[in-house]
């Protein structure tokens, strides 16, 4: 990913999203940058570039869609596939297919796969807002999900720690 930090800001402003969701996007990016450095396997730029633009869905819907709708603007701009993958699956833990059926999304398989894909889902949970959260207080608050759903946002969060070691 060869664009810096300050593209991927405008991006997001001219998506249309707020400056709250700008400070949060940058609140992730700080957090999946720590877990980055320390893996050796993340690619770094891709990890900046998916925290930064994980919300971006956020300019048009605050619903449970940004996500997809996040991931479609990105690949109508042409933007590489792995990225539009970050921000597709970025939601809890991710999503099967019949799982997004469920919430009223297009029927796609939304888990996560990548090193990538798995830092920024995990550094998302672990910021509210723009302040930085432990897991068991995402989950807590996460309480509205199926338990399916919090109980693989605790094994990610196990996984990207032991990644990141």
């Amino acid at each position: 990913m060869p664009d810096t930090p300050d593209r991927w800001t405008a991006l997001l402003r001219e998506a249309g999203c707020k400056p709250k969701v700008i400070t949060h996007c940058r609140a992730v990016c700080t957090c999946a940058s720590e877990y980055a450095r320390r893996s050796a396997l993340a690619d770094k730029d891709l990890v900046t570039a998916g925290a930064l633009l994980h919300d971006i869905g956020r300019g048009s819907t605050h619903s449970i869609g940004h996500a997809q709708r996040g991931a479609d603007l990105l690949r109508g701009k042409g933007f590489p596939e792995r990225l539009a993958r970050i921000v597709e699956c970025h939601t809890g833990a991710g999503l099967t297919a019949d799982e997004c059926t469920l919430l009223g999304l297009a029927p796609r398989d939304c888990m996560l796969q990548t090193i990538e894909e798995k830092i920024v889902t995990h550094a998302d949970n672990l910021i509210a807002g723009s302040t930085r959260v432990t897991i068991e207080e995402s989950i807590a608050s996460a309480i509205h999900l199926p338990k399916k759903i919090r109980k693989r946002m605790y094994r990610l969060a196990n996984e990207v720690e032991l990644l990141t070691q």
